[in-house]
């Protein structure tokens, strides 16, 4: 058993003087709250758990650290999640002596939290904290795809401590850590090196860039369902939307459609922790970065209480919740092989994994309109060659 108040200050904030929502309508209604008076005893009780990490440290924008105050006061004045979904609000970590202290203390909390089966919402502190997401899956020995909302590519080629904009980099080059898969949402060319994106590519990473995204936000769902870490940069917004960052940019996503992604997020079958980071309160406009900020958290939590857990099912595909669709392309030896729920109306396809054993990778009704054209799917083409690798 974890001593939460060896690793977090319980929740504190003031009352905001003014309620749109009255009597059980509202946010704090619908959690636990972990105070000095009534500290959460039982994590095993609740599905998900907010953490804050006040944590500026290995990022220009140090102001990073007082934004899990400052969101949580926007996300208190949101509506209640519809449902029955079990959250508790833990607080904020303490911050380590060091920086890596910091990462330590955060490993720590999310290897507990995911051995107790409670998925973990952070609220950053910057997106350097990814290291202790890294961190987690690797002591848990578990290799992970990891999708980022980011308009960067968080890598520079050269050697030294991790911080907000190269946190890839210790990821890429340890030998230790089980990270196999990167996607990114949203890049913007203009603002990413080349030569970088060139390196991912040949990795097999998936790189969407914000107008291909802008073109068709509902292709990223299967992204999301296929990733096991969610990390949202804020300066994926525009900066109209969301100012209060280090490195905002006049192009970007509209705060509805960052909101969007949150919910797919939420509803993906694999996730297992979400982070929300490098919201800087110090450079906000009358709180509108952190507004924008607790309505992704308050749509992830939307998408979340409404989860279907599918994918596991997908073995047992004579239940009758699964039509599979064989399709013949002149280019493939095979046929390629598309299943369908008849519940959510999701799609996969399946690729042979060797040992008459197969794999499901999310895709759209999209790729099966492809694939009915003659023309192979880009999301199996990617698929098929990460296995061969």
């Amino acid at each position: 058993m974890t001593e939460l108040r060896d690793y977090f200050n319980p929740v504190s904030i003031a009352s905001p003087g003014f309620e749109h929502l009255a009597g059980q309508a509202g946010f704090p209604h619908n959690i636990f709250v972990h105070t000095d008076n009534s500290p959460v005893r039982d994590i095993s009780k609740f599905r998900v758990a907010i953490l804050g990490v006040p944590e500026g440290r290995n990022s220009p924008g140090t102001g990073t650290m007082k934004a899990p105050d400052s969101i949580r006061e926007q996300l208190y004045r949101l509506a209640r999640i519809p449902g029955k979904l079990k959250i508790a609000d833990l607080g904020n970590m303490k911050q380590g002596v060091t920086f890596d202290d910091s990462v330590a203390g955060l490993t720590d909390i999310l290897c507990w939290l995911t051995e107790e089966d409670v998925f973990p919402v952070v609220i950053g502190g910057s997106s350097a904290l990814v290291t202790a997401i890294d961190s987690a899956f690797t002591r848990l020995k578990t290799r992970y795809s990891l999708i980022a909302v980011d308009p960067r590519i968080d890598f520079i080629n050269e050697k030294r401590e991790a911080d907000s904009f190269n946190y890839l980099y210790n990821l890429l080059h340890s030998h230790k850590s089980t990270f196999s898969h990167y996607i990114n949402i949203g890049y913007q060319t203009y603002l990413n090196d080349q030569q970088v994106i060139n390196r991912f590519l040949k990795r097999k990473a998936e790189l969407i860039r914000i107008g291909d995204v802008r073109k068709a936000i509902h292709l990223t769902e299967p992204f999301f369902r296929d990733s096991h870490a969610a990390v949202f940069d804020i300066s994926a917004v525009r900066q109209s939307d969301a100012p209060g960052t280090i490195s905002p940019s006049p192009s970007g996503f509209y705060g509805e459609e960052i909101c969007l992604l949150a919910r797919y997020a939420g509803i993906s079958d694999n996730l297992k922790v979400f982070g929300l980071f490098d919201v800087n309160p110090e450079l906000d406009v009358r709180f509108q970065t952190a507004g924008l900020a607790a309505q992704i958290l308050w749509f992830f939590l939307e998408g979340f209480s409404q989860k279907q857990y599918e994918t596991p099912a997908l073995s047992n595909l004579n239940s009758g919740r699964f039509v599979k669709y064989h399709v013949r392309v002149t280019d493939l030896d095979d046929d390629l092989i598309f299943v369908k729920s008849n519940l959510t109306e999701r799609w996969w396809m399946e690729l042979p994994a060797g040992n008459d054993s197969n794999i499901y990778i999310a895709c759209s009704h999209e790729d099966y309109v492809k694939a009915n054209h003659d023309e192979v799917p880009e999301r199996w083409v990617q698929g098929y060659e990460r296995l061969k690798s």
